[in-house]
């Protein structure tokens, strides 16, 4: 598990494989010691209108294709990513730092939302509207692929994020460009030689990291169809101008500050490990969905501080590859650097009382990216520490004295991917559940991303939805045809 070599990055356009591109290269960095793994060649403007002639090429045949074959492709695709489930490990802790054992994790995640879209590929249908009385007529519709899809992922979950975007888009009989981050390409190569074993055509999937001109043509390319992105809302506001020219329809997942309920009657050992594990533990924090705003009712509080440092405490920070590491480094200089600001920005502001963490960790980790687990208490909901996402490994808590107040400081932010509820109280749940502003509700530790369930936000946090039937839907478009019957 500890080899570090790492296959050659492809431009992976049609039936090509391309080692260079006119928008230059990426050194690839390893977080963990700062070290350079290879380089990745980046697409420019040239290469993502190919890459799009391809997927459209692909197109005039893929959504003709035996939609029983298509759900085979896939399934055979799911079967694929759980075999190389740990060589997915192994590049994923290279991409980005996340260690191995989660990385593995991933490609499970990926498989089962592969082989969910499997199944809905032959169970695509229109309806019959029946005809209209007294003329004859006979209405019904179609539910078309849109053509050529373009899906811009970023670089926290990039296996995942293939899952969640090219199975329903493919599934549905769209063909795709992918546009992933430069910074994690490790996983997405072994995704394109794996779906070629797979039997899926050339074209039907084309993979080009690439340059701020590739992502722009990309966007505004008039054969792509429509956008599927996942990233922050500087770059998603970008996206909506340009898709705004074309009156194009995006599906954006964006950021979230997530908030994480705590209440009396709740279990709270494995709620405070939820709480912790889940926002600071997991990834090194840098997830979009992670319930980084812990909220603790006022009778609890000093007890789930405590359960809660302990848990911090019982955090392994270090090698990706090594079993024992359950936190690895943040992605790149930049965001540790970041990360760090936000930290002293809220010491210095008296946003809250950090009781763990907070530093660069040294020593044997002082050549990676590597941040303290942190956590301040009696934040201020409405600090920036509350109201900004953080993308690290910080998490704030906040008091509150009733459910009422609870909702408010839970709804006080411009973001709404995910809540959280920890309570016995199934009464409490139902009805928090409905006054959360948020896109996905979770109770008791009821796990995320799960591909049956639709995932996504409101506000800050994007719109359109990724799982069940709904991120089928996001694929597909309505056509209606109304047939009058000959007079007899």
């Amino acid at each position: 598990m500890n080899d570090r070599s790492v296959p050659t990055v492809h431009l992976h356009i049609g039936d090509e494989k391309r080692t260079t591109g006119s928008g230059g290269t990426h050194h690839h960095i390893y977080p963990a010691d700062a070290s350079t793994t290879g380089t990745v060649p980046l697409a420019g403007a040239e290469e993502t209108d190919e890459a799009v002639a391809a997927a459209a090429t692909a197109f005039t045949t893929w959504r003709r294709s035996d939609p029983q074959e298509r759900a085979r492709m896939l399934r055979r695709l799911a079967d694929l990513v759980r075999a190389n489930a740990q060589e997915f490990g192994r590049l994923g802790a290279l991409d980005n730092g996340t260690p191995a054992l989660f990385a593995i994790f991933g490609a499970s995640i990926a498989a089962n939302w592969i082989e969910y879209y499997a199944g809905w590929a032959d169970r695509i249908e229109g309806q019959v509207n029946g005809t209209v009385m007294g003329r004859g007529e006979l209405g019904y519709t179609l539910a078309e692929p849109y053509g050529v899809i373009g899906l811009i992922i970023t670089w926290n979950g990039p296996l995942i994020s293939l899952g969640m975007k090219v199975a329903p888009a493919i599934a549905a009989g769209n063909t795709v460009v992918v546009k992933p981050s430069e910074m994690t390409p490790y996983s997405g190569e072994l995704f394109m030689q794996l779906a070629a074993e797979a039997g899926i055509p050339a074209g039907v999937i084309n993979m080009v990291p690439g340059s701020v001109a590739a992502g722009e043509a990309l966007v505004r390319h008039k054969l792509v169809e429509k956008v599927s992105f996942t990233g922050g809302p500087v770059t998603a506001r970008k996206i909506l101008a340009a898709c705004a020219e074309q009156i194009k329809p995006a599906v954006l997942e964006l950021g979230g500050k997530s908030a994480n309920l705590i209440f009396p009657d709740a279990d709270l050992d494995p709620a405070c490990a939820f709480g912790v594990d889940g926002s600071i533990g997991m990834m090194s924090g840098q997830g979009c969905a992670f319930p980084t705003r812990m909220l603790v009712h006022q009778d609890i509080y000093d007890e789930v501080v405590e359960r809660t440092l302990a848990r911090v405490a019982q955090i392994k920070v270090g090698d990706p590859f090594a079993p024992e590491t359950t936190s690895g480094p943040v992605v790149n200089e930049a965001a540790l650097h970041r990360i760090l600001a936000t930290i002293d920005r809220a010491k210095s502001d008296g946003a809250g009382k950090l009781v763990a963490g907070g530093n660069r960790i040294g020593g044997a980790l002082a050549s990676g990216y590597f941040v303290e687990p942190t956590v301040f208490t009696d934040v201020d909901p409405d600090s920036h520490l509350a109201q900004e996402e953080v993308f690290g490994p910080v998490l704030a808590i906040t008091r509150f004295k009733d459910e009422a107040e609870a909702i408010r400081i839970a709804n006080s932010t411009d973001y709404g991917l995910s809540a959280y509820i920890q309570t016995r109280d199934l009464g409490r749940a139902l009805r928090l559940s409905e006054e959360l502003r948020s896109g996905v509700v979770l109770v008791n530790g009821s796990q995320n991303i799960q591909p049956q369930r639709p995932f996504g936000g409101l506000g800050v946090s994007g719109y359109g939805r990724e799982g069940g039937k709904e991120g089928l839907a996001e694929f597909l478009r309505v056509k209606t045809v109304g047939i009058a019957m000959p007079s007899t």
